[in-house]
């Protein structure tokens, strides 16, 4: 090897020995730099399995959960209010092991709710099998409601008769009645998730100043409003608020019919059809196709509350709106619910026919009589049935 090339190499390592030196240097002058970012950024991101808090901060108990948000603790949220620790949790239609819910109301032909009946006054039939009752619930118990609303701009000069049968609503709820608030046009937008503050729904409603799209896809609001009440249990109910004219939506009539049946949340329909066709009237804006169309849209709210166990209303003038909501509190209030446990635990996707008989301690059919002693005829109204799961290949 050349002088030359000797020294070359000689330089080499000593700039490699400098440089080593140097880095030692600094790292010993710089001990906590190393992970700090690490750890400051492993701090800020949030923990994939809890809940982070929805749009709504404040607004009550968060129970309407976005599909997309994941979930540690259960995203089936209970009915609002605190379950102790350890409590079982009762699955409604779509569980492993289905338990069957019914809410059910008894009148008499006067309008009078009966009260006081027991768990063995009722006899439950499915398809003509008879099923044991596995729990019920007393009545005069808070309501679980959420209040489903069309706000479209289709029949803007009507919004004003809506908004006033919402008011009225909210106004009759008790300090102790959970409300959540949902309008929709082309799809359903959630104002405010359950709570116990009147105040919190009646802002919900006095934050609407522009009117939506003028699709009113009431099929679309209907089924995603159900799925999400599946997973509440006890007393509940949806008031749907609705001209029940579906214009654009995806879900087909007959699904949403299905789901309805499916569903174990009794719907309460105030149809403003009937108004709308009275000034329509008035105005000379009625011909027969227009006709039809509303005629067909209160047959599908009529279907949604009888298939589900409510009750539909069709007022023809605001006046009529106080009456009719003080009504459906009052059944809500006076709701038995109670479960069971099916004896065909086939998941064959089929059609269960349910019948509710009431029963005195004999085991006879219950009559009641009046002071007089004259017999006094009352109706059940429950669903008729539902759809079993079915099982998934």
């Amino acid at each position: 090897m050349s002088q030359r090339s000797r020294f070359a190499v000689l330089l080499v390592i000593l700039i490699l020995i400098f440089a080593g030196s140097a880095k030692a240097q600094y790292s010993d002058q710089q001990p906590a730099q190393t992970s700090a970012p690490a750890d400051e950024e492993k701090s800020k991101t949030p923990d994939p399995g809890i809940i982070q808090p929805g749009p709504n901060k404040g607004v009550g108990e968060t129970v309407i959960v976005p599909r997309d948000r994941p979930a540690r603790a259960p995203a089936r949220a209970a009915k609002p209010a605190d379950r102790p620790a350890g409590q079982d949790e009762t699955f409604v239609f779509r569980a492993d092991v289905p338990v069957v819910s019914l809410s059910i109301v008894v009148q008499d032909d006067k309008g009078n709710f009966l009260i006081g009946l027991k768990q063995e006054n009722f006899r439950i039939a499915e398809d003509n099998v008879l099923q044991k009752i596995d729990t019920m619930e007393t009545i005069e118990a808070p309501m679980t409601v959420v209040l489903l609303m069309e706000f479209s701009d289709l029949y803007w000069e009507f919004l004003e008769q809506t908004f006033n049968a919402a008011y009225t609503f909210v106004n009759t709820l008790q300090p102790e009645d959970w409300i959540a608030v949902i309008v929709y046009d082309l799809r359903p937008h959630i104002l405010t998730d359950f709570t116990r503050d009147k105040g919190a729904a009646l802002g919900a409603l006095n934050s609407l100043s522009t009117f939506g799209f003028s699709e009113t896809n009431l099929f679309d609001a209907l089924t995603d409003t159900l799925q999400r009440m599946e997973s509440i249990e006890g007393q509940k109910a949806i008031l749907l608020i609705s001209s029940g004219v579906d214009t654009f939506s995806r879900t087909r009539y007959d699904k949403t019919l299905k789901l309805v049946q499916e569903s174990s949340t009794p719907i309460y329909s105030v149809g403003t059809g009937q108004i709308i066709r009275e000034m329509y009237d008035a105005r000379g804006y009625m011909d027969s196709v227009t006709r039809m169309k509303f005629l067909q849209a209160d047959n599908q709210l009529r279907s949604f509350s009888k298939l589900s166990g409510g009750r539909a209303f069709f007022p023809r003038f605001d006046g009529q709106f106080p009456s009719i909501y003080n009504e459906i509190a009052a059944t809500l209030r006076n709701e038995y619910t109670i479960a069971y446990t099916p004896t065909n635990q086939a998941k064959d996707g089929t059609f269960r026919k349910i019948k509710v008989e009431l029963l005195d301690l004999d085991g006879k059919p219950l009559k009641i009589a009046d002071e007089k002693g004259k017999e006094i005829k009352y109706k059940i109204q429950v669903k008729e049935g539902y759809y079993a799961p079915r099982a998934v290949e």
